[in-house]
């Protein structure tokens, strides 16, 4: 296989991962999701090392911009389902917080009540 033929084939496979982990982003499945990506940035590191001179044609800057184009259109929609779910496990984390400490508040009332309570008897 050519060296460009093999640049390709490696953008090819990323869009194909690119359009799981969309999908698994889309469905909330946020481990396969993080195991999707370390997947995809293996495939990253794969295709640097397959980037020579020689795959720098005008030709094939022209056709990995289109793909590119197509991988960042699907990484920002992963990335919008994903800070939504940022955003609601912070509001779940928050709202943990307030019962947290209301709890606490509510039992350090009790504890300070009954003690003064015995004291008066």
């Amino acid at each position: 296989m050519r060296p460009i033929d093999a640049v390709f084939v490696s953008y090819k496979k990323l869009l194909t991962r690119s359009a799981r982990m969309l999908a698994l982003a889309r469905k909330e499945e946020w481990a396969q999701l993080a195991e999707e990506e370390s997947a995809y940035r293996k495939e990253i590191e794969a295709l640097k090392e397959l980037e020579t001179p020689e795959t720098q044609t005008s030709d094939s800057v022209r056709r990995k911009a289109e793909l590119l184009e197509r991988l960042l259109i699907q990484d920002a929609e992963t990335r919008r389902c994903v800070e939504k779910h940022r955003a609601e496990l912070g509001e779940l984390m928050d709202d943990s917080r307030r019962r947290r400490d209301l709890s606490r508040a509510y039992q350090a009332a009790d504890i300070g009540g009954v003690s003064s309570n015995q004291g008066r008897q």
